[in-house]
C-alpha cells in the first residue's frame, strides 16, 4: 500500500497539475525483491519515486508508465524472465496490449515474475470561457461533467497559455481580439468564437489586419461548435463541448500546437532504445544509464550492462 509520505507526494503532484502514474505491484512470484502492494510514482520525465522492483524491472515500468501518460489509459504490466523481446525502436511497434494488459520480457529478472498495475493520474484539461452570456454559462455548467476544468476569464485573467485545451469566446464583442490572439499564439488546440457568420468574418478581418497569420486564423472555429441544429444556450454549449472532446481525443490538438509551438514532451510516446548487452528495451530518457560511443548515445537497463559494454569495447 502507499506510504503516508508517498501519498502526500501524490497529492502534491495532483495539486500542481503534474501528470504521473501510480504503479502498484498486484502480484509477485518469487524470487523477486518486491511484494504485492508495493507502490511507486512515475513522473513524466521518467523519475520513479518509491519501489516496484530492481533497476531492470524499473526500466520496463518506466517505458510503459510513460506510454500510459501518453495514451491516458491504465495498463497491467506483466514482467517475465522469458517471453516477447519487447518493442522495436526502429519501427516504434508496440507489444500487443490485450484486454488492458501487456507482457514484457526482462532478461535481468532472477526467475521471478511481477505484475504491476499502471494507472495514469492526469490533470483535467483547462478550458477558458470568455463572457457572461447564457451560452458561456452553459459551457461552464456542462464542461466539468466531461472531466474538463472550466475557468471563467474575467477582466482578461487568466490568459490563455500553452497547455490549455480550449478557449471559448462568447462575449458578444467584448474582450475578444486580445484573448483570441493570445490563444492562437500559444497553440491552444481549440479556439471557438460564438458569433454569427457575418460577425465572425468581421472579427477575422480585424485579426488579419493586426497581422495574425492566415494559418492561425484557420484554427478559429466560428460559429463555434458542430452543426446539430442547436437553438438553446444549452444545446449550443453541447455542440461546442462535443467539438472540444473531438479535439481532445483526436489529432487536431497536436496539429494546432505544431503550427505555432515546438512539440510538448507529453505529445509523443517516450523514445525507446535497446540495451546492446541484454537486449532489453528501455526508455531513452535522462534517468536511464547511458554513455556516448562513436558519436551515438547508447542506453542500458542498468549500470552493470553499461560497465560490461565499456569493458568489451575497451578490450577491443
Amino acid at each position: 500500500m502507499m506510504s503516508p509520505a508517498l501519498s502526500r507526494r501524490a497529492q502534491e503532484l495532483a495539486g500542481q497539475g503534474t501528470p504521473y502514474v501510480t504503479a502498484t505491484v498486484v502480484r509477485a512470484r518469487r524470487p523477486t525483491s518486491v511484494k504485492a502492494g508495493d507502490v511507486a510514482l512515475v513522473l513524466g520525465d521518467g523519475t520513479i519515486e518509491g519501489f516496484v522492483g530492481g533497476v531492470c524491472a524499473q526500466q520496463s515500468v518506466r517505458v510503459y508508465a510513460l506510454k500510459a501518460i501518453h495514451s491516458e489509459e491504465a495498463v497491467l504490466l506483466r514482467i517475465v524472465p522469458d517471453g516477447p523481446i519487447g518493442e522495436d525502436p526502429a519501427t516504434g511497434s508496440d507489444l500487443p496490449i490485450e484486454d488492458g494488459a501487456v507482457t514484457a520480457h526482462n532478461p535481468c529478472l532472477s526467475g521471478g515474475e511481477i505484475e504491476i498495475f499502471l494507472e495514469p493520474v492526469l490533470p483535467a484539461p483547462r478550458v477558458l470561457v470568455v463572457g457572461d452570456s447564457p451560452i458561456a454559462a452553459a459551457v461552464r455548467s456542462l464542461g466539468p461533467e466531461l472531466g474538463l476544468e472550466v475557468v471563467a476569464v474575467e477582466g482578461g485573467a487568466p490568459e490563455p497559455a500553452a497547455g490549455d485545451l480550449a478557449l471559448v469566446v462568447a462575449a458578444h464583442g467584448r474582450d475578444e481580439l486580445h484573448t483570441l490572439r493570445r490563444a492562437l499564439g500559444n497553440g491552444v488546440p481549440y479556439v471557438g468564437l460564438v458569433a454569427s457568420p457575418k460577425r465572425g468574418e468581421g472579427v477575422l478581418a480585424d485579426l488579419r489586419a493586426d497581422g495574425v497569420p492566415e494559418e492561425h486564423l484557420e484554427l478559429i472555429d466560428v460559429p463555434a461548435g458542430i452543426d446539430i441544429g442547436a437553438r438553446t444556450p444549452a444545446e449550443i454549449a453541447l455542440s461546442i463541448l462535443a467539438t472540444i472532446v473531438s479535439v481532445r481525443r483526436g489529432e487536431r490538438a497536436d496539429a494546432a500546437r505544431a503550427a505555432v509551438l515546438p512539440a510538448a514532451p507529453s505529445a509523443t510516446p517516450p523514445p525507446l532504445a535497446v540495451d546492446p548487452i541484454c537486449g532489453m528495451t528501455v526508455a531513452a530518457v535522462p534517468g536511464t544509464p547511458s554513455l556516448e560511443y562513436e558519436g551515438e548515445t547508447i542506453y542500458f537497463c542498468c549500470d552493470g550492462c553499461r560497465s560490461t559494454f565499456q569493458a568489451q569495447h575497451e578490450a577491443a
